[in-house]
């Protein structure tokens, strides 16, 4: 990876698998893993889109696994772990990435709505964890994909918010309950990422500048900077860390907007100095 601070090997033997790994940011997390050595199975509900994944990250050298499923499916959860450890002869790493996403103001989304994104993103979550934990005792780890809309109020965004909110709240019990069981569960929330199809979806082109000026950083952030907090949580450098969420998203966040102009700001400075 163009720089990373991670060796090569950091994740050798490893196996992860990872939900929603066809495509965005979840791709990148693959893909940062299998560039540290770590085994890759990659579930989703398009095979085809799957497939050509694999095929590009196998041109990374990176040992990729495809397998269809849907999150919602508690048959087909068990189904994806199953091929994966037949497939690779373990797992390691489980990775909720998985999740649906559009723009709705609440009034106008329906309960079937609503449903749908909850049952993609919390209840796929659940169903994932729920299978996997068996196989994860003694040295495993469960990475779930948040978001930071939760954190306020996010406008249209009511129906994620409940379902990231959830995530969060099964990253904590989770690490908690099954800490003694040499099961780490953590968390990534991106902030906005660029090149993304989450990213085309809510937010148009019109706006995009926008959204820039309101990170601190005044720049979006990348998969790879993503990829790189999932290495490093999946790595024996966060060995001792459980139970935490870690946000990714240039501080934005826990940010506002300033009520006055920097400009005026200085003005007044300057006039008080004088006095």
């Amino acid at each position: 990876m163009s720089h990373s601070p991670f060796q090569a090997d950091t994740l050798k033997n490893q196996v992860a698998l990872i939900t929603g790994g066809g495509s965005g940011i979840c791709l990148g997390v693959v893909r940062s893993l299998g560039l540290h050595g770590a085994k890759v199975a990659i579930m989703g509900r398009n095979l085809e889109k799957l497939q050509q994944a694999c095929s590009e990250l196998e041109q990374q050298n990176i040992d990729c696994y495809a397998v269809q499923g849907d999150v919602r499916d508690p048959e087909l959860c068990q189904n994806a772990i199953d091929q994966t450890i037949k497939h690779f002869g373990g797992l390691n790493i489980l990775v909720n990435g998985a999740a649906g996403n559009f723009l709705c103001a609440p009034e106008d989304l329906s309960p079937n709505g609503f449903k749908t994104v909850i049952d993609i993103d919390l209840c796929g979550t659940f169903n994932m964890c729920h299978f996997a934990y068996p196989h994860l005792k003694g040295q495993g780890l469960i990475l779930n994909i948040s978001a930071t809309l939760h954190y306020t109020g996010t406008p249209f965004q009511l129906h994620v918010s409940a379902a990231k909110a959830g995530i969060d709240a099964l990253t904590l019990n989770l690490a908690t309950e099954w800490g003694a069981d040499g099961i780490r569960v953590c968390g990534i929330a991106p902030g906005p990422i660029g090149d993304t199809e989450g990213m085309k979806r809510l937010a148009p082109p019109q706006i995009l500048e926008q959204v820039k000026e309101s990170v601190p950083l005044k720049r979006f952030g990348s998969v790879e900077d993503i990829g790189i907090a999932a290495v490093f949580l999946a790595s024996s450098a966060a060995h001792y860390i459980t139970g935490e969420t870690l946000v990714v998203d240039g501080g934005q966040w826990a940010s506002k907007p300033a009520m006055i102009p920097k400009e005026l700001v200085k003005q007044m400075s300057q006039a008080n100095r004088k006095k």
